[in-house]
């Protein structure tokens, strides 16, 4: 059978759109037919009896006013335009977003005008016609959100398209055969869209990148960077000022720092870290106190301002953890050498150091750079056992090094009077309204090609809560210290739950017997940290979990102090890892700063570094989670004889979501594949309603599926649905 060949190129059928356009940019000059038609670059019969048309229909619709015969002006007080932002949906149709307005401004498919998910826009809006949803269109693109899109080429002969596999990017993108570079058809590339002439369908745009075959493990992990702008690898320049640092610890500096080299010191991190960018140290004083210290490593003494290696960091802005692998914010070099706080090496830190009495009472506090010596390094698992057992010696099973091993009498000291004082803090942040989310983790084991050849969860213990509370309390501390000052800052904040969000929760929750306390913003916290201790274990936990993760506002970095709503804290920041977060490198160059007595420094700057952040970081975030998606896509696909038990997480028109309790992985059953009766989606009931026995399949029900299909490029499991649980 012989290939279908697309066209590129198509002329535009509907005019009304563009009149409005042409005549909005000129709004005080009168056009006619003639002119318009000239502006869109058409001169045929045709196109121009049309335009008369369409004139004298949008002057009907007084969007418009003639002015003087045959000349047309966009009427002056009907002129509603606004400056926001795109929303697709994965119909086609999209939402302008736009604080002006209580809801988002619906914007029909022939109304967007080559605009694209998230881009800004300026938008007309229409006469609001009571209940109804506003509608608007799109006038003109202020500016593109990306350019940049991942996606599959198809060859034609004498050109090629990309189609994307993000169900927002409506369009496929045409590649002139010039800019088609080495892709062959069926790759998979990173392309970049040049231009959109005024009669295409298509965008234009070059292949910039050959990222491999689709499916392909090392092309998929590529794609996922790639689509969010994400660096692979470091520029070889960059590599090699890296390099070029001076690393070696010198007695010079060490005179210019508090020495606590003799003081106990060690680090507990996940069993696989490389970058160990905190330790603790512990001593008891003579008056029944302990001096405690939260030693970070000092990447700013090696990371200067101003030099290429600083510039790189900053652009990345933080570390991506994918499920195989991490792309680091600093070369190697630095990240898992130079600044990692290695056992038994000697290390520049920058300190918080504090007297805290036995009732986790902070007494005194101090705060610089410092020399430390690591006595010890432990995995999450080893701490755990110690805390649970007061046992020494650590069992072969659990050991980083491969072997049993006994562990000194004063680090197992340390380590159960830490986890004492680490209890009592947390315990008072409870109090105190913080929101405690342990949401579990995936995880995969992964073999040496990076196959997943299990999954298993990452809960939470005391050893993490130990880690967690020490670090809460120095960056806590760090920005209580500044804050108070008034002095400018890089603060981590977190508004306010979204009201309605809690609300729509409540709706799904209340069908498993739950609520929430909406009296006040103490109730609500408590009532929300209730909850997730009675969802603990049960089967609706991870959706649960989700929903109210939902719920919460986004944490971000800000210069604007509002405080922290889920750890209950009137002043944040991040202080303790500026290894893999550049925010904290930032916190630390402001504290020295201020502590050498430096005026407040300049707030617009750092408040846009900070927004800067706060994007990387929502990028890196996402990329984490497809990474995660098409992990579970491809260990599932070797398990496609398999029934697996599930949940079901989300009931909509077309389906319903079910994510298995064993694995976590979350698939579609689409409503036409379910046999057993004829159902239809009912929204009050968030259930779909079979139509003869009236039977309900709802959030949180039980039921047995099979994986019909694995799509590793979408990203996307679709189940088969086989029956409910007994």
């Amino acid at each position: 059978m012989s290939k279908k060949i697309r066209k590129p190129i198509k002329k535009e059928k509907d005019f009304s759109g563009k009149i409005i356009k042409i005549l909005s940019q000129n709004a005080n000059k009168p056009f006619n037919y003639k002119q318009i038609g000239a502006k869109l670059e058409l001169d045929d019969t045709n196109s121009r009896n049309q335009i008369i048309k369409e004139l004298k229909i949008l002057a009907s619709q007084k969007k418009i006013i003639e002015s003087e015969p045959g000349k047309y002006l966009v009427k002056a007080e009907s002129q509603e335009y606004y400056e926001g932002t795109i929303d697709m949906t994965s119909r086609k149709t999209a939402y302008f977003i736009c604080p002006d307005f209580a809801e988002d401004v619906f914007i029909p498919t022939n109304n967007l005008n080559r605009a694209l998910d998230k881009d800004k826009v300026k938008v007309y809006v229409y006469n609001r016609r009571k209940g109804k949803r506003p509608e608007g269109e799109v006038i003109e693109v202020l500016e593109r959100d990306k350019t940049e899109f991942v996606g599959v080429i198809d060859m034609q002969p004498n050109f090629a398209f990309v189609s994307t596999a993000n169900p927002k990017m409506y369009t496929d993108i045409f590649i002139p055969k010039d800019k088609i570079g080495e892709a062959e058809n069926g790759d998979v590339v990173l392309v970049k869209i040049e231009d959109w002439p005024k009669r295409a369908d298509s965008p234009f745009g070059s292949v910039i990148k050959v990222l491999g075959k689709p499916g392909e493990h090392n092309t998929e992990i590529h794609a996922i960077l790639a689509e969010y702008g994400l660096p692979a690898d470091f520029p070889v320049e960059v590599e090699v000022f890296a390099q070029k640092l001076d690393t070696s610890i010198q007695e010079s500096e060490i005179a210019k720092r508090r020495d606590m080299r003799d003081t106990l010191t060690f680090t507990i991190d996940p069993k696989d870290a490389k970058d160990f960018d905190d330790a603790l140290s512990f001593k008891k004083l003579e008056n029944g106190n302990f001096e405690i210290g939260i030693h970070i490593a000092d990447v700013s003494y090696y990371l200067e301002e101003g030099t290429i290696l600083d510039d790189e960091a900053y652009q990345r802005a933080t570390s991506v953890y994918l499920v195989d692998r991490v792309v680091p914010m600093l070369p190697e070099v630095l990240s898992n050498f130079a600044c990692s706080l290695r056992p038994n090496e000697e290390k520049y830190t920058f300190s918080a150091v504090f007297e805290v009495s036995p009732t986790s009472q902070v007494i005194n506090q101090w705060f610089g750079r410092t020399v430390i010596y690591s006595d010890q390094r432990f995995a999450y698992e080893e701490a755990q056992y110690i805390i649970e057992t007061k046992d020494n010696t650590i069992p072969v099973d659990i050991s980083i090094t491969g072997e049993s091993y006994v562990v000194s009498d004063e680090i197992v000291e340390a380590t159960l009077k830490l986890d004492e004082l680490a209890k009592i803090l947390r315990k008072k942040r409870m109090q105190n309204g913080a929101i405690s989310f342990d949401k579990v983790e995936v995880k995969f084991n992964l073999d040496e090609a990076g196959e997943p050849e299990g999954v298993y969860f990452k809960v939470s213990k005391d050893a993490n809560h130990l880690i967690e509370e020490f670090m809460l309390l120095a960056n806590r501390k760090v920005a209580e210290y500044i804050g108070k000052q008034k002095k400018t800052f890089v603060y981590r904040i977190h508004d306010e739950p979204n009201e309605d969000k809690l609300i729509a929760m409540q709706t799904v929750i209340a069908k498993f017997g739950y609520k929430i306390d909406f009296r006040n913003k103490g109730d609500i916290s408590k009532s929300l940290n209730a909850l997730m201790e009675e969802v603990n274990g049960k089967k609706e936990q991870n959706l649960i979990d989700t929903l109210a993760i939902r719920s919460m506002s986004k944490a971000k970095y800000s210069t604007d102090n509002i405080g922290h709503y889920g750890l209950a804290f009137d002043y944040y920041s991040h202080f303790t890892s500026p290894i893999r977060r550049y925010p904290d490198v930032m916190v630390h160059r402001l504290l020295q700063f201020y502590l050498d007595g430096g005026a407040s420094v300049d707030e617009e700057t750092y408040e846009t570094k900070c927004l800067h952040c706060s994007n990387m970081e929502s990028l890196a975030t996402n990329a984490e989670r497809d990474s995660i998606k098409y992990m579970q896509v491809k260990y599932m696909q070797d398990h496609q004889d398999e029934e697996f038990l599930g949940v079901i997480s989300g009931v909509t028109e077309w389906g319903i979501y079910v994510e298995i309790v064993s694995n976590k992985c979350e698939g579609m059953v689409r409503i036409r594949e379910i046999k057993d009766d004829y159902y239809t989606f009912d929204e009050k009931q968030y259930a779909l309603v079979g139509a003869t026995s009236n039977s309900l399949l709802q959030l949180g029900d039980e039921i047995y599926v099979k994986v019909k299909n694995a799509d590793l490029v979408k990203k996307q499991l679709d189940f088969h649905f086989l029956r409910r649980a007994e």
